[in-house]
C-alpha cells in the first residue's frame, strides 16, 4: 500500500513538473491533457486521473509554480533577521530568480497575472491570493525596516512594493522580449537604490 501511495505521489509530481513547463509558454488556459500526455508518455486518463478535472491540473500546476517562486526567493531570505537584512536578501534572490528564471517564458507569476487578471474564476482567484500573501510578505519587510529607522519613510510601504513590483516586472519583459542580458542587475541596483534613498544608515 505505502509502494503504491509512493508512486501515486511520484506521478503526480511528474505531471505536474512537466505542466508548470507547459504552462510557462502556453499559459494556464494552453493547459492540454492530450499535450501533456503525449509528452509524458501516459495516456489521457493516466494524466487527468490524479487531479480528477483539467482544472483541479491547473489549479496544481498554479501552486507549483508559486512554490517554486517562494523557494526560490523567500526562502533564503528568511536566514536574515527581519526587516532591511531579509529585504536586502529579499532584492537579491529576486533578481537572482528573474535573471535566471526555472521556467522557459520567465516569471510564471507574470505571465499568470497578464493571462488570468481579466479571466474572473477560482483560478484567478487561487493566483490573486497567492500574490495578496507575498505582496503582504514584502510589504511587512518594508515596514520593518522604516519603523526601525533604517529606510526612509519617503515612500509608505505599499508604494514601495508597487515599484518594486514595477521594476521586477520590467526587468522581466526586458530579459523575455528584448533579451537584455544586463536586465537583472539593473534592477538590483534600482531596488537598493530605491529603499535606501535620502538615508544614511541604509547604504548597501
Amino acid at each position: 500500500m505505502r509502494k503504491s501511495a509512493d508512486e501515486a505521489r511520484r506521478t503526480r509530481d511528474r505531471i505536474v513538473g512537466t505542466a508548470v513547463l507547459q504552462a510557462s509558454t502556453e499559459g494556464l488556459s494552453g493547459l492540454t491533457i492530450g499535450t501533456l500526455a503525449e509528452s509524458l508518455g501516459m495516456s489521457k486518463a493516466g494524466v487527468v486521473g490524479p487531479f480528477g478535472s483539467r482544472s483541479e491540473l491547473q489549479r496544481a500546476t498554479l501552486l507549483r509554480a508559486m512554490d517554486m517562486f517562494t523557494e526560490a526567493v523567500v526562502t533564503p531570505s528568511l536566514a536574515a533577521p527581519p526587516g532591511l537584512p531579509r529585504l536586502r536578501s529579499l532584492i537579491d534572490s529576486w533578481c537572482a530568480y528573474l535573471a535566471d528564471s526555472p521556467f522557459p517564458n520567465g516569471c510564471f507569476v507574470t505571465a499568470a497575472s497578464c493571462e488570468l487578471d481579466g479571466r474572473p474564476g477560482e483560478l484567478r482567484t487561487h493566483l490573486r491570493d497567492a500574490v495578496t500573501r507575498w505582496r503582504t510578505f514584502l510589504h511587512d519587510q518594508i515596514a520593518t525596516a522604516q519603523s526601525a529607522g533604517d529606510i526612509p519613510t519617503t515612500l509608505t510601504p505599499d508604494a514601495l512594493v508597487t515599484t518594486l513590483t514595477g521594476i521586477a516586472m520590467s526587468a522581466n519583459q526586458e530579459i523575455q522580449l528584448l533579451a537584455d542580458p544586463t536586465a537583472a542587475d539593473r534592477a538590483r541596483t534600482l531596488m537598493h537604490a530605491l529603499i535606501s534613498a535620502f538615508s544614511d544608515k541604509a547604504e548597501h
